[in-house]
């Protein structure tokens, strides 16, 4: 320890960082290796042997690559169809934005919320916050460490609840088409929606929230580390 803490350069011990002392933290398994002199490639955990690195490999162009397909179809997520409903009247087609206008008209506006803000809002909030975040990450910016920290783990965190139309269609057809009353379908909504979710769901994956405090411990650097 006292040779990777020599490696480290003239920092103070209360300051010093893992990227400092060399180690390195496993992405599968959490496991903490220190970085052997002269080898910054090709290093494997040492308890699952999953590739090791620094930071994630090309991490802000994955996040960016995610970010503009999740853009692309948020545009017919809300425009498209999100459920078809076929009776002995007719038939009928629904976006989330009719829902939203139907629940409110009929006077449940609290589901209306709710519906509005899940679907709606929370996909297009997760796109500004994570556009945000590889911004000020590529400006190295050091402003609002602590909250821009926090801003990632609430996207990381509301990322798996953000299905809520998904589950309100899968229940209705199952409800419907039990009784035999009519039938509902899916949309073609239902499909950008749900790839919208996975989309951003794997952008804030492959964001790296340690970029985010990097340019403290190398404020000169003029380029990110492995990215």
């Amino acid at each position: 320890m006292a040779g990777t803490a020599a490696r480290a350069g003239p920092v103070s011990g209360a300051h010093l960082t893992a990227r400092e002392a060399g180690l390195m933290s496993c992405h599968v398994c959490g496991q903490l290796a220190a970085q052997p002199e002269g080898r910054a490639h090709g290093l494997r955990c040492p308890r699952c042997g999953a590739p090791m690195h620094m930071r994630k490999p090309a991490s802000l162009s994955t996040t960016w690559a995610l970010i503009a397909a999740a853009v692309l179809l948020y545009i017919p997520a809300n425009l498209l169809p999100m459920m078809v409903t076929a009776s002995l009247l007719g038939s009928q087609q629904d976006t989330i934005m009719s829902g939203v206008v139907f629940l409110w008209q009929s006077g449940s506006w609290p589901l209306a919320a709710v519906v509005f803000f899940a679907s709606v809002m929370v996909p297009l909030l997760k796109i500004l916050a994570l556009i945000y975040l590889v911004i000020s990450v590529q400006r190295r910016s050091r402003h609002n460490l602590i909250q821009r920290t926090r801003l990632y783990r609430l996207v990381e965190f509301v990322g798996r609840w953000s299905m809520l139309d998904i589950y309100v269609i899968t229940i209705l057809v199952a409800l419907v088409q039990f009784q035999g009353l009519a039938t509902i379908q899916a949309g073609p909504a239902a499909v950008a929606f749900g790839a919208v979710v996975v989309l951003t769901m794997f952008a804030a994956m492959s964001f790296d929230p340690r970029l985010i405090w990097d340019p403290l411990t190398d404020p000169a650097s003029p380029r990110l580390p492995h990215d």
